[in-house]
């Protein structure tokens, strides 16, 4: 017998009260999102790059400098295990954690994973503001960002939910995401 697909597009989860965990290129807004999703939630929220900078006593990009990435990324597991501890909450990831299988299995295990993701114009538009981010020091951010988006795309879209952040208010993609997760 001829089995044919299901036309009709999978329905994400619905938000069971495990942590949610915001994964995407930087610039997409985790952290301002993820602020606003916790409010609007009555949830807290914790963006793990800050909690990495106080467990090491040292920014991000002085993490990358002194000890490389690799040193990093094995802090950021460390930290996001930490916050991964089963209560509501909002986290929001660096650009990169998701791609590290040890973190990526664990949320996707213990928290609701949350794809924020945006085109490479709108992020390079959104980065250009800042000069705090190792990954773009001295480089064009678009080239850099459509690189990242065409190694990362396909990891970040393991993540049940997936929410387009485009050239709008913030609170735009927060009422997608509670749409998508059913709140």
């Amino acid at each position: 017998m001829l089995q044919t697909q299901d036309p009709r597009p999978p329905v994400p989860p619905r938000w069971s009260g495990k942590p949610i965990v915001l994964i995407g290129l930087m610039g997409v807004g985790k952290s301002t999102v993820g602020r606003r999703l916790a409010q609007r939630m009555k949830l807290d929220f914790v963006d793990a790059d800050n909690e990495i900078e106080h467990a090491a006593g040292m920014t991000i990009a002085e993490i990358f400098q002194r000890f490389g990435e690799d040193h990093f990324r094995d802090g950021e597991r460390r930290v996001i295990a930490r916050l991964i501890d089963g209560r509501p909450k909002v986290i929001a990831t660096g650009g990169g954690a998701f791609m590290q299988a040890e973190t990526r299995d664990l949320i996707l295990d213990q928290a609701l994973a949350i794809w924020l993701d945006a085109s490479p114009d709108v992020l390079a538009d959104r980065v250009r503001r800042r000069d705090t981010r190792p990954l773009l020091r001295g480089k064009d951010p678009k080239r850099v960002l459509t690189d990242l988006a065409r190694v990362r795309n396909p990891v970040y879209a393991l993540a049940p939910v997936h929410v387009v952040s485009q050239h709008a208010p913030h609170d735009a993609t927060v009422s997608a995401i509670l749409k998508a997760i059913g709140q």
